[in-house]
């Protein structure tokens, strides 16, 4: 967040002693402190679901061995999965340090994440900016101003998905890349001698190596989102840099090869081996699907900001062309199939979000045209409160009107508690195989593709568990994918029958699953 203003005033005594200055904190420091008091509250009230078993996976097994560690979910070599990134890495230390268990440090990252991605936003618009509350309303728009149908997707920050998502390495990585444009935008316009300069910060070559590292943290933490970033940073220099003199490309080529060079040096997985690969590729089709539902209020809203910027300023200015290129890659994710670049566009409406926070931010009188835009978007902007993002913030005990909540997963410390760390779970239920290895049990199949295991492998060992579950297997074609996969556990929903074999040891009252013991 920017820093606070200091004003001064005359004063006597012991006052006068100190200075005679008082702080006075800021509208977006303000905003800001308030909005991360609730939405960590509301982030620490909703169940973890969804992808957050696999990542309290991951630091389970990061707990258990830093430098080697198993697969996240399965009872195999780790070697080369990206799930082992410096951000995961920081978690294991702190749970082999605390004792805490992989649920709980997950848990205790979401506020982490969104400090990290509150004070990138003040820094990043700051440079966009000398408006006061233009950070605020970047804010507000980047939370709110989405569309009508819920978009729940890691790197989507309405605050809807917030509240399941800030925990995720893609917050941590957004958060990064906010700071990593700010400090880019920085460059490009102090070296391209234009209007507004922003704060400051590292100026020499070691500046430029420092933000190349940055980005190099960001393709390490979430390669998708390194994506965007650099999307980000080539709009910026093409748009801010005015020139290109052999001092000015000497560091900008210092930056580009500081982030290679920290992106290359991971030693827990080939970071340059992951851009062909395909495997998640079709589970991503369906970002696509609904886009207008989902989008429109931005694109409403942000087009007209963006079409200003680019009448009033040039087409240079990097929020326009950060979103052409942004739509540009995901337009090519459509169009070749590799739908995984459809992750960005939580990202891709940042521009509009912003150059309609920064256009509203204008001191006033405003002319008609801002006084329409402004109520528009203060129009959309409760018109995606009351559709899909109030039940994030508003818990049932106090809705008045029964908004859509946060997905409401069962927790799985009842079957844990019997399972040995490290034992192989079958299970049928969507909830337990998305969730039970991230309290230390492995999958006899992990429930997603991952580098360290060959997606054939996967397969195969999807197509056993199935065979296993299916209910004309017989007792002896049961155990031998059990002795093949060292099978322990079944984690069976109410509507599988028990096989014969197994010994029912616990089940939960909420949903009617039974744990039973085989081999």
């Amino acid at each position: 967040m920017s820093a606070g203003a200091l004003v001064r005033r005359t004063v006597s005594g012991a006052t006068a002693l100190r200075g005679g200055g008082s702080w006075r904190p800021t509208p977006y420091q303000a905003a800001g402190f308030l909005f991360w008091l609730v939405m960590s509250l509301a982030y620490w009230r909703v169940p973890l679901c969804c992808d957050a078993g696999q990542h309290a996976a991951v630091v389970e097994r990061l707990k258990a061995d830093l430098l080697s560690p198993r697969h996240p979910t399965a009872d195999l070599p780790g070697a080369g999965s990206p799930y082992y990134s410096p951000f995961a890495l920081a978690q294991g230390v702190v749970a082999r340090l605390t004792g805490l268990g992989g649920w709980e440090v997950v848990r205790l990252t979401g506020p982490l994440n969104l400090l990290v991605l509150l004070t990138g936003i003040g820094r990043f618009v700051r440079v966009l900016s000398p408006r006061p509350w233009a950070p605020v309303l970047a804010l507000g728009a980047m939370t709110l101003l989405w569309g009508t149908e819920r978009a729940w997707w890691s790197g989507y920050l309405g605050l809807m998905s917030m509240t399941g998502n800030l925990a995720y390495p893609s917050a941590f990585a957004i958060g990064l890349t906010f700071w990593a444009w700010a400090l880019t935008g920085e460059r490009a316009r102090d070296t391209g001698a234009v209007r507004y300069v922003g704060p400051s910060g590292l100026r020499g070559l070691s500046g430029y190596a420092a933000v190349g590292a940055l980005y190099g943290l960001i393709v390490l933490v979430h390669p998708i989102t390194a994506v965007a970033a650099a999307l980000g940073a080539m709009a910026f220099t093409a748009g801010w840099q005015r020139g290109w003199p052999r001092a000015v490309v000497r560091r900008w080529a210092l930056a580009g090869g500081s982030a290679a060079l920290v992106a290359v040096s991971w030693p827990y997985f080939d970071v340059l081996s992951l851009a062909g690969d395909g495997s998640v590729d079709g589970m991503h089709r369906k970002l696509y699907l609904d886009l207008g539902g989902q989008f429109w209020l931005a694109l409403l809203l942000g087009l007209p900001a963006l079409w200003l910027r680019a009448r009033r300023d040039s087409w240079r200015d990097p929020l326009v062309l950060m979103f052409v290129l942004d739509c540009a890659v995901v337009a090519y994710g459509w169009f070749s199939g590799h739908y995984t670049y459809g992750r960005i566009l939580g990202l891709t409406l940042v521009p509009l979000q912003f150059a309609l926070a920064v256009e509203l931010a204008a001191a006033r009188p405003w002319p008609v045209w801002r006084r329409v835009l402004g109520g528009a978007a203060a129009a959309g902007a409760c018109a995606g409160f009351l559709t899909v993002q109030a039940g994030a913030v508003v818990p049932r005990a106090l809705d008045p009107v029964g908004f859509d909540q946060p997905p409401d997963w069962p927790a799985y410390e009842w079957a844990a508690r019997h399972i040995g760390p490290g034992e192989v779970v079958i299970t049928d239920g969507y909830h337990a195989v998305h969730a039970i290895a991230g309290y230390g049990p492995n999958l006899a199949a992990p429930a997603w593709p991952d580098a360290a295991l060959d997606e054939r492998e996967r397969q195969r060992r999807l197509a056993d568990v199935r065979s296993y579950l299916d209910a004309g297997s017989t007792r002896a074609e049961r155990d031998t994918i059990a002795r093949r996969y060292r099978v322990r556990w079944l984690l069976l929903t109410r509507w599988h029958p028990v096989p014969e074999e197994a010994v029912v040891v616990a089940w939960s009252e909420r949903t009617g699953e039974v744990l039973a013991r085989v081999g």
